[in-house]
């Protein structure tokens, strides 16, 4: 998903069409999780950039994107730039005799 989302809607009220967006998002990352991993791959993982454009986007976490979308309602941008690109990975494996409980002691 690469999209500039207008933050104005002639018959919208703002903090109806900003739920709608992010509602909207929501569903485009449940719709990505759900798809059929490769072979060989563990779980889905998204990589994210957010911006007012394009060119000044810059890369974030995925549980970030709602704080973003508020901070540009905040700043009353007229549009913001939103990318999320899904991605396969494999859990990396833990070390030979790596220990939980010696590590949360640390």
């Amino acid at each position: 998903m690469k999209k500039t989302i207008a933050l104005t809607h002639p018959k919208l009220q703002p903090a109806r069409l900003v739920d709608s967006i992010k509602y909207d998002i929501k569903k485009y990352l449940n719709r990505e999780r759900r798809k059929t991993l490769p072979a060989g791959m563990d779980y889905w993982t998204f990589d994210c950039r957010f911006g007012a454009s394009v060119d000044v986007a810059e890369k974030i976490f995925t549980s970030e994107i709602n704080k973003h979308i508020d901070a540009a309602v905040a700043q009353e941008l007229e549009s913001f730039y939103v990318e999320i690109l899904a991605r396969a990975c494999k859990h990396k494996p833990r070390e030979p005799g790596f220990d939980i409980d010696e590590a949360d002691k640390g």
